[in-house]
């Protein structure tokens, strides 16, 4: 069977197909033969969705933007490698998680390590009831912009995993396979974020709460004395 059987028949080059704006598969096949039309194309085309995935992987614009240049090189190396199996938004979507977690574990100074057991007494050192399944219990918090700010709080592997599983839709397979470890341990990491993202909303709840009673006693405060000044 032809490998490049789900690719379109090669297309023109660039300065035959000027004047007109290039498909995704036609830049495609200009890129894998070399073509800088082909590339400029396919970075115009997936530059946004890249960079939005290495900023929810990093937290960090800077770094997120040095990952995206980054998958773009990788794509300029690697292209001619792209059999059109699979989406291209889904085998660079993969290269760009490849390539943001293998940054991530060079940074040995910033890692923490998650594989030892949680504190005696604590919620984390619970077992979990089916740990990696839905968590009813998060999802009854969430709230976009509050979330972001508590994942941005989860330690390294934490993080990971849970944009990995939560908010990507890898599986624990798939996790389990880009770091490295069992299906075990993405699962029990998984479960830990949570438990930490639960604590750190409803710390986020209980502060607007106590907020919203200082703006109302306030409130109150300054109609009483408007109402006594009157009398």
């Amino acid at each position: 069977m032809d490998k490049s059987a789900g690719l379109p028949n090669k297309p023109k080059n660039s300065e035959q197909m000027a004047g007109r704006t290039l498909t995704e598969a036609e830049a495609i096949r200009l890129a894998q033969d070399g073509d800088a039309v082909g590339f400029e194309r396919l970075y115009q085309l997936h530059s946004g969705r890249v960079y939005c995935l290495c900023l929810r992987m990093a937290k960090n614009r800077t770094e997120a933007e040095d990952l995206t240049q980054e998958a773009f090189l990788q794509l300029f190396r690697k292209i001619h490698t792209f059999r059109g199996q699979s989406s291209l938004h889904t085998w660079l979507h993969r290269l760009t998680v490849n390539i943001a977690l293998m940054k991530f574990r060079q940074r040995k100074h910033l890692e923490i390590s998650l594989d030892g057991p949680a504190e005696p007494g604590t919620e984390e050192s619970k077992p979990p009831m089916e740990a990696g399944g839905p968590d009813l219990q998060l999802s009854g918090l969430l709230d976009r912009v509050n979330l972001k700010k508590a994942v941005d709080q989860l330690p390294n592997g934490y993080r990971e995993v849970f944009v990995l599983h939560d908010v990507e839709g890898y599986d624990h397979s798939e996790i389990a396979k880009l770091l490295g470890f069992s299906i075990g341990n993405s699962k029990s990491q998984l479960f830990k974020a949570r438990v930490r993202l639960r604590g750190l909303l409803c710390e986020t709840l209980r502060s607007e709460a106590r907020e919203k009673r200082r703006e109302l006693e306030a409130h109150q405060a300054t109609e009483a004395a408007t109402v006594e000044t009157r009398v």
